[in-house]
């Protein structure tokens, strides 16, 4: 009986701990904190006046399975990786409205304060923050607007805010220089205390770790693939952050495309697909398409976002919008997504419902699976 009682309150102890590291990562309303750090213009140039659509669908179901032993008894709760804990991301996405915008819709805001009430450990823009690239328009003025729209709060909040480029805030293309500038300008008084691995050329592109997980920033705001020398930075930063088990790429557009009417506007490289493969990534996150899709080619996972500014559009061969949303992604202690989903407007409470997305999108011979991991 005592070696019986030592054994159960083992056990005990064990999966005390595993509760208290780990969460259910599947409560947008929830914080499992384990790492904390001190006309529209909606296209390259165009106007979108696609129809917005905020419909919400019902929570998918969640499945669980327990292993245990040969002989009956439980296994050891899996503790993660040693010095990391789980670790909780947020990403929203081309937030801008028409052209010259000082201000902001009211699922912008609506977005940031569900942001907020969800206190996520690090929060991630792919882009496009505010109305540019055009002549003539007052770019502090449209700054300052964001900030008191989305920056503040966050800050406000104490929650760290990544940020990287888009193609309406500081488009690569030499036209936009001076936007470009003057996004470097905004960004830089306000950088996040992260642990930069490069910072060098932050907020255009960087480097940190959070958590279990390696972040890389990507300056991918013109079409086509990366230039050569970013493709050999990005190889260096995923070397360097090799420790880490996670690995997240983030940026403005994607790899493949995911929107009717954006097709053609991606990086599609099979050469960057081949190092993220090559180097382990665990996800690609990306904006500029404004449609939610969990995609999947092999082992590589690939998040489109949607928007919460102007512009929702439909996916490939889907006939209605997507819904503006908000993504949550949640890593376990072991680096492994434990959860990715988006969140819809008006409410940012309810899960857009995997099954109501294709199974897959195919263009141009390229397929990307729907991620149902």
């Amino acid at each position: 009986m005592p070696g019986a009682y030592a054994r159960w309150m083992r056990s005990a102890v064990l999966v005390l701990a595993s509760l208290l590291a780990c969460g259910d990562g599947n409560d947008p309303a929830r914080s499992d904190t384990a790492w904390t750090s001190t006309g529209s213009s909606d296209g390259a140039g165009s106007t979108d006046d696609a129809p917005a659509s905020d419909a919400t669908t019902t929570t998918s179901p969640q499945t669980t399975s327990t292993d245990g032993t040969d002989d009956g008894e439980e296994p050891p709760p899996d503790m993660g990786t040693p010095g990391f804990g789980p670790l909780r991301i947020a990403v929203v996405s081309d937030l801008n409205g028409s052209y010259g915008s000082t201000s902001y819709e009211a699922t912008v805001h609506a977005g940031v304060a569900a942001v907020v009430a969800l206190a996520p450990d690090l929060v991630l823009s792919t882009g496009d923050m505010v109305a540019g690239q055009q002549d003539g328009l007052d770019y502090p003025a449209m700054w300052t607007g964001f900030h008191t729209a989305v920056s503040d709060p966050l800050a406000g909040a104490g929650l760290p805010f990544a940020v990287t480029p888009g193609n309406h805030d500081a488009s690569g293309y030499p036209a936009f220089l001076g936007e470009r500038e003057e996004f470097v300008a905004q960004w830089q008084p306000r950088k996040p205390a992260l642990e930069y691995l490069d910072d060098t050329a932050y907020p255009l592109r960087y480097s940190f770790v959070a958590g279990p997980a390696l972040f890389v920033a990507l300056d991918d705001t013109t079409v086509g693939p990366l230039a050569a020398e970013q493709m050999t930075w990005l190889g260096d930063q995923l070397e360097a952050g090799a420790d880490r088990p996670a690995k997240i790429v983030f940026g403005h557009l994607p790899l493949w495309p995911f929107a009717q009417g954006r097709e053609d506007e991606v990086i599609g490289d099979p050469a960057l697909e081949d190092l993220l493969v090559q180097h382990d990534v665990t996800l690609f996150v990306s904006g500029h398409h404004h449609a939610y899709y969990p995609g999947r080619r092999a082992d590589l996972r690939l998040a489109g976002t949607a928007c919460l500014g102007s512009g929702p559009r439909a996916l490939i061969g889907v006939g209605e919008t997507s819904a503006r949303a908000i993504l949550v992604v949640d890593l376990d202690a072991r680096g492994t997504i434990a959860a990715l989903d988006a969140y819809a407007a008006p409410d940012f409470a309810t899960p857009i419902d995997r099954a109501g997305l294709p199974a897959s999108i195919t263009y141009d011979g390229v397929t990307v699976d729907r991620d149902d991991g």
